[in-house]
């Protein structure tokens, strides 16, 4: 969280420099004010915002994985041209059917999960149980329940359990719970 907070920071400080002179340049076509032109560097700036804060999640995932010895592919292409954000240990474990599935794990990312949570259940057919870590505090009973069913394990930051029921903190994970669990199968001898 300390490292989203930061580099959101940073990256809020430079957009401002870059917006600002946009502004000040204003948006004209000739010589009439241009509202389409407005609006699509709005979205633009928007767009951008998310897919950063996405790509930032994953950058930072992915260093706390190397910093704790984690196998893993970074959005390897499994069945259907998905591409889950972490397959663990490895796509070639995942691909070859004689390696037991019990050993495989899958991790996607999302700084919001709103209902695009779904998207995640078929990025990995051979995992049966998927991981989903998210930034958005408080998601509903309702949502938690439907991914119980779909058989999605939510993982949050501890600094955001509080903002879940106490039912659902019961079954919430945070990531070094995840870590454990990879560091326990990655040490496991297959036959």
């Amino acid at each position: 969280m300390l490292w989203m907070n930061q580099e959101e920071r940073l990256f809020r400080r430079l957009e401002r420099h870059i917006v600002e002179k946009r502004l000040r340049d204003g948006f004209l076509n000739d010589e009439a004010t241009d509202v389409d032109g407005f609006i699509k560097f709005s979205l633009s700036i928007q767009n951008r915002r998310k897919s950063r804060a996405g790509y930032a999640l994953e950058n930072h995932i992915e260093e706390i994985f190397i910093q704790n010895k984690i196998l893993y592919n970074r959005e390897a292409r499994t069945e259907n041209k998905s591409k889950p954000d972490f397959i663990f240990p490895h796509i070639d474990n995942y691909l070859d059917f004689d390696y037991p599935a019990k050993y495989l794990n899958m991790l996607a990312a999302k700084t919001t999960c709103k209902d695009r949570w779904r998207q995640i259940l078929t990025e990995a057919d051979r995992i049966p149980e998927k991981h989903l870590l998210t930034l958005e505090p408080g998601i509903s009973e309702n949502q938690t329940n439907e991914m119980i069913v779909q058989n999605v394990k939510l993982i949050v930051p501890s600094s955001l359990k509080e903002s879940y029921t106490e039912r659902q903190r019961s079954w919430l994970m945070n990531l070094n719970e995840f870590i454990s669990i990879l560091s326990r199968k990655q040490t496991i001898k297959i036959p």
